[in-house]
């Protein structure tokens, strides 16, 4: 299964390629940013994003986050593996 995990911004490497670093239950890894920081909608240090195969496809409040994480937590052994998953992904 494949999953979408909230994680926060952490840095913002590099406007012109859309990469930032965002940590998800202490794993910090590179992610594209393109499909949420454009525009008004630049994100910053300290939001969250909904992340799927390196990508933020979402920009969520604090609370949506948490809760989501809790949430995914719950699953168990899916998210687990997706964490598996995230330590081992690699966007530079």
């Amino acid at each position: 299964m494949c999953l979408g995990i909230p994680g926060q911004i952490v840095e913002i490497i590099d406007e012109d390629i859309m990469l930032a670093k965002a940590e998800v239950s202490g794993v910090r890894r590179n992610i594209n940013i393109g499909l949420v920081h454009y525009d008004e909608h630049r994100l910053a240090v300290g939001d969250w994003v909904l992340i799927h195969v390196g990508f933020a496809m979402s920009k969520l409040d604090e609370e949506e986050a948490h809760m989501a994480l809790k949430a995914l937590k719950d699953i168990g052994d899916e998210y687990e593996a997706e964490l598996e998953e995230l330590k081992t992904s690699r966007i530079e």
